[in-house]
């Protein structure tokens, strides 16, 4: 963290400023010069493409990373108010998907249509505040390198999932993925693994001897 972001989250009356500058009453979306200006401060590689429709509530503060040749299509929210966002290499983020901080998505990964990456969740347990007064909580998400995950699929903050593995259509992701494998459901299981002994993929039944 600079010591600029340290300043202005320590002192109470920098802060209001802060996120007046940044924010309008009552608005979760940057003000109009903040997504001009994204641009200029984040981090786009050689051949990345960002489509016109896309949605960025990206501020200076937070990480921005888009890899060489990474792909965000149109409709799709990328926001990293809460925490930072990169997308590696050559990675496909589909259309509407949304992607919320902290999350970092590896090389080559697919994200088909309709995807959720949230790193946040709110607090809920006072019943004398609202949900919207509670304060939000951050874990982050990490997709490593060659993940696909097929439409409509929910990955809840905390989770990691492991390298060159799938995630069927409309499943919800709660737990840790392990590398070289294939989950469905709500909430997903392993329904295939890949056997490096055997160089099989391997389902669930089969793997309990």
């Amino acid at each position: 963290m600079s010591n600029f972001k340290k300043l202005i989250i320590s002192n109470p009356t920098l802060k209001t400023v802060a996120h007046f500058m940044l924010f309008p009453r009552n608005d979760y979306r940057p003000r109009w010069w903040v997504r001009v200006a994204s641009r200029l401060f984040s981090k786009r590689q050689r051949g990345s493409i960002i489509r016109t429709k896309a949605r960025l509530d990206v501020i200076p503060y937070n990480l921005f990373y888009l890899g060489k040749a990474a792909i965000i299509e149109d409709a799709a929210l990328i926001n990293n108010i809460l925490g930072e966002v990169i997308i590696g290499d050559r990675s496909l983020v589909g259309i509407r998907s949304t992607i919320i901080g902290p999350v970092a998505i590896g090389n080559d990964v697919m994200l088909a249509q309709n995807i959720v990456l949230s790193g946040l969740n709110h607090g809920y347990e006072d019943i004398n505040l609202s949900i919207r007064e509670h304060k939000t909580v951050t874990k982050p998400i990490t997709i490593k390198d060659e993940v696909w995950l097929g439409a409509n699929v929910v990955v809840v903050s905390g989770v990691t999932i492991g390298k060159h593995s799938i995630v069927a259509a409309g499943s919800i992701v709660t737990k840790d993925v392990p590398p070289y494998t294939i989950v469905a459901g709500n909430p997903a299981r392993i329904v295939k693994q890949f056997n490096h002994e055997t160089n099989i993929w391997e389902k669930a039944s089969e793997l309990v001897r």
